[in-house]
């Protein structure tokens, strides 16, 4: 959707499909970073963007059994936005759609479910899509793979996945909210749990972090088992844990770490989570996806403008983004291996690790794991016009 808006906000005629009725699922990235933000100020969204219902984070709080130390400390970002905003995904898909309206060249289809891709002499000239009125086939000059870590899109161009594993599951829920409990977003770490609790202002956001392939033996203890489980972590949410009636209350994601080893074939190019699945930790899955879009749109839009990129060019964008790809995915995997697996596996009462208790003696250390979050490596700024006439041809195909 953002790479949709700048291409069309540059002339460049677009079609995005979404299989789904609407934007509405919840327990998505909702997370939008101060590099996201930068980006709307750049676009001069950022007003308008932030009238939005959201919650702004200054700070990341995490609480290692009976410890509370600050983790990370955005308020000195060099960005115009110094805190993590948390909207619902599809309100700030939304508002991207709502945007990319106002240019002609942007069409969107919604109920249309890519189904595979049409090839002509080993290119990739468009896609055929399945829609409530029946098949549609759609033909470009570029198609976008930016349908998630399940991409169809590169199933069928048979790109080659490298799988970085990852230890854990995530197990997902709402819980009301009352006005007494904690304001702040908080994250609870105590033998061999972890708990991360977003503050969504009427409910919380509830991330119960398991060891890969748990689920099942968690499910056979239980309900009632599980409800302890949280309640051991955050006390203060033991009278309405009733409100997890059954299981499906509670939503299961698979955490993947991988990426491809190429993302492009000729007429055809994977972004976001389709190139490059991210884990769950520090929430910057779709924030890396839209500095995929800035950086696609820079890179190709000109040239969509004026006829089909080639296969190196499409490659440019990959060149472009693997160092910040690659960096971010080290830096998960370090977390997950030294800190995540550890925990999940250790029955023994945590003690706080020597690096917490740096961040607890020198505050300004805080701004460190801030900038890695809420800016990462090489941020993309927006260096694409502002057009209104349309003269080329782009399918973007969403999940």
């Amino acid at each position: 959707m953002m790479l949709a808006l700048l291409l069309a906000r540059m002339g460049v005629d677009v079609f995005v499909l979404e299989k789904h009725a609407d934007f509405l699922r919840d327990f998505r990235g909702d997370t939008i970073h101060p590099s996201t933000l930068e980006i709307m100020h750049e676009l001069g969204l950022l007003d308008e963007f932030l009238k939005r219902p959201h919650q702004e984070i200054r700070e990341l709080v995490g609480q290692v059994g009976k410890d509370i130390v600050t983790i990370g400390d955005f308020t000195h970002l060099p960005t115009h936005c110094r805190f993590l905003a948390l909207m619902p995904q599809w309100d700030f898909l939304n508002f991207i759609r709502d945007q990319a309206r106002r240019y002609p060249s942007f069409h969107l289809k919604m109920q249309a479910e890519v189904t595979d891709l049409i090839r002509e002499n080993d290119t990739v000239a468009g896609v055929h899509a399945e829609t409530l009125e029946g098949p549609l086939e759609i033909r470009a000059g570029l198609t976008i793979g930016a349908d998630g870590r399940h991409s169809l899109v590169r199933q069928r161009a048979g790109l080659d996945v490298i799988n970085l594993g990852a230890p854990m599951d995530v197990m997902w829920m709402r819980l009301s909210r009352r006005p007494s409990d904690p304001a702040q977003t908080f994250g609870h770490v105590d033998r061999g749990k972890i708990l991360v609790l977003l503050n969504r202002e009427e409910y919380w956001q509830c991330a119960f972090v398991i060891a890969k392939g748990t689920a099942d033996e968690l499910r056979r203890r239980g309900l009632a088992s599980f409800r302890q489980e949280i309640a051991g972590l955050a006390p203060f949410l033991r009278d309405r844990l009733e409100e997890l009636r059954d299981w499906e209350n509670i939503s299961l994601l698979t955490v993947a770490v991988d990426r491809l080893a190429r993302w492009s074939r000729p007429g055809l190019l994977c972004i976001g989570d389709a190139a490059h699945a991210m884990s769950p930790i520090g929430g910057v899955g779709i924030n890396l996806a839209i500095q995929d879009a800035v950086a696609t749109a820079n890179i190709l839009g000109p040239r969509l403008l004026q006829e089909t990129p080639s296969e190196n060019e499409l490659h440019a964008v990959q060149r472009r983004r693997t160092f910040p790809t690659r960096a971010t995915q080290r830096l998960q995997i370090v977390v997950q291996n030294n800190v995540i697996r550890r925990v999940l596996g250790d029955a023994k009462p945590l003690t706080l690790p020597w690096i917490l208790k740096l961040l607890r003696r020198w505050p300004i250390l805080r701004r460190i794991p801030a900038r890695l979050i809420g800016v990462g490596f090489r941020p993309e700024h927006v260096r694409t016009p502002e057009a209104s006439a349309s003269t080329s041809v782009d399918a973007a195909s969403s999940g």
